[in-house]
Order: C-alpha cells, then structure tokens, then sequence
C-alpha cells in the first residue's frame, strides 16, 4: 500500500503514465483470476512485469516499440506434436519463426489479430482461428500464457481501433483537398500549393500523435472498467459474508482494488496532462521544421527545373548533331572524345583483378587487368605469349570503340530511319484479366488430352515464328563482324550476338502461340537495316521451325529449331534442338553453335521467372577458332552477379586471344588477353590458368525497354512492330492469324474461341493427311507426307544433320504477288 501510495503522488506524469500501464497489466483480476501480460502499451510504450522480470524466452517490448516477443510450443501435426517456434507481435500481426535467426528473411506463418478469435483451452493453451487458419499454441506456465492472452487481446482491439480509424482519415482527406484547391487558384498558386501540402502534413502528423494518446486514454479506460468490475464483485461478495476470518480477507481485497483503482485513475489523468504537454511543447518545433522543409522543396523544384531545361536543350542538340564518325564536329565528336579519354584514365589507373569462374569441360581460369602503357613499353617481353602485341588492341580499336557507342550512334540511326517508314511504338495494353482455372477445368471435361485448348491467358500476342525473329534485334552486332579482319576479333562478335538473343527473355514469361503447320513470318528490313528474314512452320509433331535470313551487308544466317520441354514439377526446362548455322560472304567463316537450356521456375505456385543456363560452344569450321560460353545458373546462396556469362575464345591451336564476360540480360564485354600463365591447382584439382588483360571494351548493351512496357507484355522495340499489320505479305503470315490479332486487340474470349476453331481446323487436315497415307499403303504406293512450302531438306556438310533450308522463291512469288501454292490454314 504505501509504495502504491508513491506511485500515485510522486514522479513525472510520463514516467508514472508508462510504469503504471505496464504495472496493471501485470497484477492479476481476484474477480476472473487473469493475468494480464507484459506488452507494449499502445502508443509505442513499452512495459515489464510488476515484479520487474520476464518469463523465460520472452521479451519485453523495447520504448517506442509495438512489438511483443517470445518461445511458444505450436501444433504442427500428429507425428511432430508441438514443436517450439519464435513469435513476434507487431502491429496486429502475429508471426512465427523456427529460430530467432530467420526473422531476416524466412516468416513460416502470419495471423491478422483484427479478424482472429482468441479462445483459452486449458492452463497453458491458446487457440488461435481466423478464417479457415488456426494455430493452437502452448505456454511453458499458466502466467506466461495469461501475458500472451493479454497481450494478444490489446494488439487485437488496437487492429481493430486502427481499421476504423482508417476511414475516419479518408474522409478528411476528401473534405480537406477541396480547401487545396481553393489555396492554389489564386494569382499565387506557386506560393500557396507548397503550403496546403505542408499544411496536410503537418495535419496528419498531429492527428497520428492524437490518436496515440487516444489510445493510451482507451487502454486506462478499459483498465479502470476491468478493476472496477472486479471492486464490485468484491464489495458484494463482502456484504453476504457470515464468518469473520473471510471478512477480514475480503475486506482486504477490497482495499487493494480500491488502491488499484485510484492508481488507474490517477494514470489516465497523468495520460490527459502529457497529451497537453506534448502538444505545446512539439508545437513551435513541428511549425519551424515544417516552414524549413517548405523551403527546401522549392529549393529542390527550382533545381529540377533547371535541370530538364539543361536536359532537353542536349537532347535537341544531339538530335540536330550533322554527324556520326569519329571526324564529325560538335556534341557528338566532343562526348565521344571525353568518353576515350576518360575510358584511358580509368584504364590507365585500374590495377584491379576479375576473377571468373570455371568451365565444367575447360580449365579453370582468373583475368588480371593490365595497364596498357606498361604493355606498350614492354610489348616485346609478352610477343610469345599472345598472338599479336598489345599495340594491336589500339590498331583494332575501330570496330570495337563504334560497339562501345553502338547504342547512340543506333538509336540515332533508328531516329532518322522513322522518317523513311513509321513503326508503331504502341500495343493496346494488356488486359487485367483474372485466370479461372475452374473454367478452364470445366471446359476440359469429356476431351481427350490432346485436344483440351489451352487459353491464350498464358501466351503473348506473338508466335514462336516471330520471337525466333527477335533474335535478330542486335542484327548490328554481325554488321560490324563483317568489318574484322582477325577470325578471333570476329569470333567476339558472334560471341555477343549468341548471347543478346536472350536479353528478351528476362521480362517474358508468357509462352508464344505455336505455329500452325505451314504458316510462315517474313520480316523485310532491306531498305532499313539491309536484311529480310524468313520463317515457316515445317512440322507440327515434333513442333519445328526454320528460319533464313540474308543480309546485303555480308552475312547469311540459317537455323532449323526443335523444341523440347520437360516438366519437374516446381520448373519447366525447355532445350533448343538445332544448331544455328551464320556464314560471312566476304571470308567465308561458317560458324555453328547451339542454344542453352532455358527454364522457367515456379510453375505451379509463386512468381514466374526465367533462368538460362549451360554451354554454349561455338565453332568457326573454316579456321577452327573456338567460343566456349558458361551461362551461370541463378543460385540464392552464390555471390556472383545473377545472369553471369563468361568464356575463352581460342584458335585452332588452343591459343586464348580474348576473355568474354557479361550477363545475358545487360551487356557483353570482350577483354584482350596479352599474358597467360598456369597458376595454383583449384579444389576440384583444376589447374587455373592466370589471364593477363587489357582493359575490357563493351561488344553489346540492351537496349532499354520502351515506356509503358509493364503494360504491353514487356515487348522491346522490335517487338511491337512483329505483329504490326503489312500489306502484300502472304495469307499464311503470322500477322494474319486471327486469334493472335484477337488477343493482341485485348478480346481475349473471342481469341479462346477463335484458337479452338483453327486448332481443331489444323487437326481435320492432319486426320485427312493420314487417310491418305493409309490409303496410299493399301494401294502400294509411296506418300511423302507434308512438303515444306519455302524450305527443303538435305543433309548440312558441316553437322551431318538433316535440316530445313531455303529453297528459294518467296520473295520473288511476294513480287509477283503470286501465292497460289499457299495452303488455306487460317
């Protein structure tokens, strides 16, 4: 009693507020035998126990937390029975952990206290149930449980008052912002708008600390409530009593409620008098503060301002710039010669060492960058190490200095080039459109497996004709190859351009629609970029495309593909099959190389995403120069940039000339090696070999993604004009596929139904292509089956494969306009 007494008359009003709160929590009801728990009190207070102590495990909420810690046994299931498990309450949430470690990054379950029912099976137990989740928890003791009961039911009606105050807020959003209208139409509209915003601010940091106090106030009241139910039950319990010994002890019960009672009572008044304090001590502090931070945002707007008028007046200079090459005067000559020089004091002055990590059928090998001017005056000493002296990555700085301004010089290229044809730049967004996989299950029912439609939800308005097309959005990168004299030199181009067919892949998710049989995809770029590619669906079981392209500027590609998937449960891997033939005209380098393994993860639950991974060797069969690529796979627990590339290009001898690095979403770099040496065994019992290198020269760089491409299926540039509707193109172009063009448009119902019709289209031809060679059988006589229309098969001298080529005849039947021979698929 008497230190009861000290606490109601001495101390500060902050510090009697905070120990009080804490202190009731913690004496137990004699009315209902609870036992309140130690939690942080609302408003950001934190409390102990009355006797100053924690429970074993559990801690206190720190001052200025809102957070409640500590040990609980959670029902997992009959096998393991209650295991222990780390529970943190914050803010309404109840989380658990398996250790105290994995609170930074791993949460196994989450409970909303504002919706969740609170219920006491036996001493130790608490069940929790929200919805269809319910967690039964147990305490070591009855007084640890009764602190998390406690502790659980304010963090619950404080959920519950913060849910409600919610919409509270957004009213007076609504009726403020008309008042921040009527302040910014006036002749000082530029004066008053930073104002009303401060003003806002300054509003909803007073009405935050009001309702703080507010539910300090709401905690004493229903604390004062609580023991004051409690003094009654004993004041009658008092009067019904016969026998003296129990009067004494009621009697004695009663003093103590009406101690606990006038301790209450005194707390909140203590509460009233710091809401005041605050408000008048935090006044002139809050006006101050926000009177500098108006200051400083115009300040920051002005500086902004300037900022974009020094902006656009660059760009329109460098728009107006009278030319491209390296001799060309103005801004274009100027960036480019700060560039070189500040390329040469970082090259110069970078002493700094790349480590790359091993090839699985290659010797593992680590890349020092060397300092150029060191390996001029002593080019002599290294002669036996390399093919050329180091002066050599001077004299060959032509190609590779125009790759490193690749991306400028391109797009300005692609800017004067609008004014010869126009692309679109545009697709109608994408449509939010929710999956139903019940729909899809119903519309399944009673069809056999091969027929079940698969809806276009999971595509993106292009075909597998059209992103096998993509890959040639760096067609650049083989212009400047055509340029090399050095088959090695040449060789990193290729390298670049194998690699800058996937950066599409990063974003894409969605599948492409699979061609129907014999449908084909031109793209005619002859005027623009100097070449024009050809696709045509040549099988539909197995599914195989082939592709020609011919460029003007010296190079001829050609490839037929394969592909194959296999589903493992949580990730879908899908191989390539087919080598990708690039013949240069002038040289006659033939260059073969296969595509990596690519594998989209979290089929079934998560975010989709995609990874490549692999080998890629590339092979130059006339000089029998090789490329051998490494594509990292993503691992959560390695410290290498996440889509690494790196490889060796060597010649016929075995001789390394270059080291490539990149990743194949951003960049390719290409470093010329002027030393190499065998340095110390790997763990693996690899010997490592040391490459000595010059300073790395960018081959290629993405380009970035056009505005609003969240919106549009992530499509790059080249991208949204692949379906751009062309006159005098074949009637078995992708462009004209009808369900394509339909979910394009954003009709995604009439393009399920569209795809169903020429799906099943596609399967009447099949079924009349086999009676025919059923037919044929009986009567003795051969059937070829399906004949490609525009390509042909014949055994590849280099590989020794029998592959798809052109044949020729399309472009001339697109001049004549003569599509006679085109079959009716659509």
């Amino acid at each position: 009693m008497g230190k009861a007494a000290a606490l109601c008359g001495g101390g500060s009003s902050s510090t009697t507020t905070r120990g009080l709160v804490s202190l009731l929590s913690a004496v137990p009801c004699l009315g209902c035998q609870e036992l309140p728990t130690m939690s942080a009190e609302p408003g950001g207070r934190g409390g102990g126990g009355g006797g100053g102590g924690t429970p074993s495990g559990t801690l206190p909420a720190a001052p200025g937390s809102d957070t409640y810690k500590g040990w609980l046994f959670k029902w997992t299931n009959y096998l393991k029975g209650y295991q222990r498990r780390w529970f943190v309450l914050s803010n309404g949430l109840l989380s658990y952990y398996r250790t105290q470690a994995e609170m930074a990054h791993t949460c196994r379950g989450t409970i909303n206290l504002s919706t969740a029912h609170i219920d006491t099976e036996d001493s130790c137990n608490i069940v929790l149930s929200n919805g269809g989740r319910t967690y039964h928890l147990k305490a070591n003791s009855e007084v640890e449980r009764q602190r998390w009961v406690t502790a659980l039911e304010l963090a619950k009606a404080k959920a519950i008052r913060m849910r409600n105050n919610q919409s509270v807020q957004t009213l007076a959003q609504r009726v403020l912002s008309p008042g921040a209208t009527r302040c910014s139409g006036g002749d000082d509209s530029g004066d008053e708008e930073p104002a009303s915003q401060s003003d806002k601010s300054e509003l909803h940091g007073t009405l935050k600390t009001l309702s703080s106090k507010l539910e300090d106030l709401s905690t004493c009241n229903d604390l004062i409530a609580k023991h004051g139910a409690a003094l009654q039950r004993s004041l009658s319990e008092l009067e019904n009593l016969k026998l003296p010994a129990e009067s004494g002890e009621k009697i004695k019960a009663v003093n103590e409620r009406a101690t606990l009672f006038r301790i209450t009572s005194n707390a909140m008044i203590n509460a009233c008098r710091d809401f005041l304090d605050l408000a008048e001590t935090h006044s002139r502090k809050w006006q101050r503060a926000l009177q500098y931070e108006r200051e400083q945002r115009i300040r920051l707007e002005e500086t902004i301002e300037q900022l974009a008028k020094q902006h656009n007046s660059l760009e329109r200079a460098c728009r107006g710039a009278p030319g491209l090459s390296a001799s060309s005067t103005g801004i274009t000559s100027t960036a480019k010669g700060s560039v070189q020089s500040a390329k040469g004091e970082a090259s110069d002055e970078d002493e700094e060492t790349e480590y790359f990590d091993a090839m699985e059928d290659a010797p593992a090998f680590i890349t020092v960058t060397a300092d150029p001017k060191h390996h001029r005056r002593s080019g002599s000493n290294l002669s036996g190490a390399s093919e050329g002296h180091p002066e050599d990555w001077n004299l060959e700085d032509n190609v590779f200095e125009s790759s490193n301004q690749s991306s400028y010089n391109e797009s300005t290229c692609k800017d004067l080039l609008l004014f010869k044809k126009r692309r679109r730049t545009r697709i109608p967004n994408k449509p939010n459109y929710s999956l139903n996989l019940w729909s899809i299950m119903k519309n399944c029912i009673g069809k056999e497996l091969s027929k079940i439609p698969m809806p276009v939800n999971f595509n993106e308005p292009l075909s597998m004709l059209q992103r096998l097309t993509e890959d040639l959005e760096y067609h650049e990168l083989l212009d400047k190859a055509v340029k090399c004299e050095s088959s090695t030199e040449q060789m990193c181009f290729v390298a670049a351009f194998s690699v800058s067919s996937y950066s599409t892949t990063v974003h894409r998710t969605a599948k492409p629609f699979n061609p129907l049989l014999g449908e084909t995809y031109e793209l005619d770029r002859l005027e623009e970029f100097g070449f024009r590619s050809l696709c045509e669906q040549v099988s539909h079981h197995p599914p195989a495309a082939a592709h020609h392209v011919y460029s003007k500027r010296g190079w001829t590609l050609w490839q037929e593909i394969t592909i194959a998937s296999k589903f493992r449960g949580k990730y879908l891997s899908i191989m390539p099959l087919g080598a990708i033939h690039l013949e240069f005209h002038s040289s006659g380098n033939h260059y073969v190389w296969r595509k990596v393994t690519s594998t989209v993860h979290n089929i079934i639950v998560g975010k989709l995403w995609i990874d490549q991974s692999g080998e890629i060797e590339i092979v130059n069969h006339k000089s029998k120069d090789k490329c051998q690529l490494k594509f990292t796979p993503y691992s959560y627990f390695s410290r290498d940039v996440p889509r690494k590339v790196t490889g060796v290009v060597s010649d016929a001898d075995g001789k390394a000339h270059y080291v490539m690095s990149g990743t194949w979403d951003e960049k390719m770099e290409c470093s010329k090696i002027v030393h190499s040496s065998h340095g110390s065994t790997s763990t693996e019992g690899k010997q490592k070999t040391v490459y000595q290198t010059l300073s790395p020269k960018v081959l290629w760089k993405k380009y970035p993604l056009p505005v609003n491409a969240e919106n549009m299926y992530f499509f790059s540039d080249l991208a949204l004009t692949l379906n751009e509707p062309e006159e005098r193109v074949a009637p078995t172009d992708s462009r004209l596929r009808p369900d394509q063009r339909l979910m394009e448009n954003g009709l995604w119902d009439e393009a399920n139904v569209e795809k169903q019709r020429l799906e099943e289209k596609q399967r009447a031809v099949r079924r009349r292509r086999e009676a025919e060679a059923v037919e044929a059988l009986e009567e003795g006589k051969d059937y070829e089956g399906y004949i490609p229309l525009w390509f042909e098969r014949k055994v590849d001298a280099v590989t020794g494969e029998l592959i798809c080529v052109y044949k020729g005849g399309y472009w001339e039947a697109k001049e004549k306009q003569d599509w006679s021979l085109c079959p009716d698929i659509f």
